[in-house]
This record gives C-alpha cells, sequence and structure tokens, in this order.
C-alpha cells in the first residue's frame, strides 16, 4: 500500500487494507458496520432497582420506571437510564471490500425477521459483540458513543457475558482496532462528527432528510415500547432496519464529503444499496424496505450531490478507492 505524501496520508500496520486521509474521517475499513439498536425500558431491571413487587405486570413497571425518570406532562415517557432497559432489535449495513476491491452489502437484523418470537437479550447480545469481536469492522453509528456502545457494555455486564475479542484494547492506538477510543475511527458516531451539541443539534431524521435520505417513516423511537408490550416485534426490527440503512447512507455521503469516495464511486454504491432493498423486498415481512425504497427514490430525485470541484487531492483519492 502506498500513499502520496502530498495528501498528507500514512501508512498504519495495524489496518492493513485502510485508506487513511486527512478528513473529518481518517480512514475506511474493509468492513464496515452501520449499526442501530433498539430498546425498551426492561421490567426485570425495574422491579431489582425500584424494589417493586413481582405482582406488578410489566406495564405497570415501565410506567413506574418513566415515573421515575422525570416523567412531565410534557414529556410522560422520558429517556431512562441505558442500564435499565434492555436491547430488543440490533440491525446492520455490513459493507465489505474484498482484496480484490470488490465491494458487498447486506443487511442484518437480529432476531431476524424471518425468526419470529420472543428472543433472549443475552443470545442477542453474545451474538451480535461476538460478531464484532470476531471481525473487528468499523462501527458506525448516531449518538452511539453516548448511547449505543454503552448499553451494549451494560447489558452484558448485567447478564454476565465474556467478551474478550469485543473488549480488547491494545497497548498503543496502532496496534489494534479500539472500539472505546474517542479519538480513534474504528467506532464512528455521525452525531458526533456532524452534529454537534445544545438546541442546533439536528436528530438523525432531519440530517438525512436534508441530505436526501429517508428519515423516520411511520415509526419512530417512542413507538417501540408500545410495541414490544403488544407483542409486535417484528415492526421493532423494520423500523430498525430502516434506521440502519440511514444511518450507512449517510455515511456514505460523509465519505463523499471526505474524499474516500469519488463521486462515480459514491454513485455506483448508491446504485448497488438500491439493488440489494430491491431485491429484499418480496414478502410480507419487507414491505417497509419498498416503502423505505420509494421514499429514498423520490428524495433522491429532489435533493442531489452538488457537481464536485477538483482538487489537488483528486488524484490521491481516486487511486485509494481502486
Amino acid at each position: 500500500m502506498t500513499h502520496s505524501s502530498r495528501s498528507g496520508c500514512h501508512r498504519r500496520s495495524h489496518v492493513t487494507a485502510a485508506w487513511y486521509h486527512p478528513a473529518v474521517i481518517k480512514f475506511v475499513s474493509p468492513e464496515v458496520w452501520a449499526f442501530d439498536l433498539e430498546w425498551v425500558p426492561d421490567p426485570a431491571s425495574g422491579r431489582r432497582v425500584y424494589g417493586l413487587p413481582a405482582s406488578l405486570d410489566d406495564r405497570a413497571v415501565m410506567e413506574e420506571m418513566w415515573q421515575r425518570g422525570g416523567a412531565t406532562a410534557e414529556d410522560p415517557r422520558p429517556f431512562l437510564k441505558t442500564v435499565v432497559c434492555r436491547v430488543v432489535s440490533v440491525s446492520a449495513v455490513i459493507r465489505k471490500r474484498d482484496p480484490q476491491g470488490h465491494l458487498t452489502h447486506t443487511l442484518h437484523s437480529l432476531p431476524p425477521l424471518d425468526e419470529p418470537g420472543p428472543h433472549g437479550e443475552a443470545d442477542l447480545l453474545a451474538r451480535f459483540m461476538g460478531g464484532i469481536g470476531k471481525h473487528k469492522p468499523q462501527l458506525v453509528g448516531f449518538n452511539s458513543q453516548s448511547a449505543d456502545l454503552p448499553i451494549l457494555l451494560q447489558r452484558a455486564l448485567a447478564h454476565g457475558l465474556s467478551l474478550p475479542e469485543f473488549c480488547h484494547r491494545p497497548d498503543k492506538p496502532w496496534e489494534g482496532v479500539d472500539y472505546f477510543a474517542r479519538s480513534g475511527d474504528h467506532h464512528l458516531d455521525l452525531k458526533e462528527l456532524f452534529c454537534g451539541r445544545g438546541r442546533a443539534t439536528p436528530s438523525l431524521h432531519e440530517l438525512a432528510t436534508v441530505c436526501g435520505i429517508p428519515g423516520k417513516l411511520h415509526t419512530s423511537a417512542l413507538d417501540v415500547a408500545d410495541l414490544w408490550l403488544a407483542g409486535d416485534l417484528q415492526r421493532i426490527v423494520q423500523y430498525n432496519e430502516c434506521d440502519a440503512i440511514t444511518t450507512f447512507l449517510v455515511w456514505l455521503r460523509a465519505a463523499l464529503l471526505a474524499g474516500h469516495l469519488t463521486p462515480a464511486a459514491y454513485a455506483q454504491e448508491v446504485a448497488d444499496l438500491d439493488a440489494l432493498l430491491e431485491s429484499k423486498t418480496v414478502g410480507d415481512t419487507h414491505h417497509h424496505l419498498r416503502e423505505y425504497l420509494d421514499a429514498w427514490r423520490a428524495l433522491r430525485s429532489a435533493v442531489a450531490p452538488a457537481a464536485p470541484v477538483a482538487d489537488s487531492s483528486d488524484a490521491t483519492v481516486t487511486t485509494a478507492q481502486r
């Protein structure tokens, strides 16, 4: 692997095929997981933490948890501490580039849509976090440093899981993947990169939609607890998948912005993901992907990236993508 000295790029031994670029995103790994989690108040944790009787049903326990979490008339269901919530769904768009440069995209969910019925949180965490530990992808999320990563660790701790590969931290930054270093890019939080803090902070829905990417369609995070209580896990996973796709597409636009993709490579990858979603729209459990795809195509026709302006790094970026 070689880099032009003009670009300021340099080689790092711990990511053998990641291209470094002096931009908001330092590098893109051969494997990227753009992921999203869904969680709800965990009645079992609520009973233990607040000393609530076992006879109290789950809905009543959750209402009590919201009350103790600061519920008001304006905000009856406040954001609870993640440690007292349970993860019920994980979805990710997985992007892989093989040594020959061939790209593939897949959409994965836990629990899978074709496996109806309840799934234990411990098994879901072990499979997802174990997969990350095994494959060491670059993780991409939205508010994932402040919310998704902490709840994964807290709930794994609560279940007594052993996940040494996921939790491993190198002695030096260049000696391996570190998902816990905020100064590194092995875990990219798009909210921290692009949204800042305070009243002007855009939501994922707002950031995505202005880019011509669908945000929330018919379901929002406020609906997840009611869907869970109703036993409608399928709709939770469908909503989760849409958020993961949105997160990936925002990351893709960020990779274009940072110079890791040429405009032509970006357009090809958009077309590839469009084809992936089209191929998965068959069946009753995948109608949400048809709705998402239709919304995305409509937005793309109205909002298109501006024509690129060539700069001195253009040749280097093109070479890197090849």
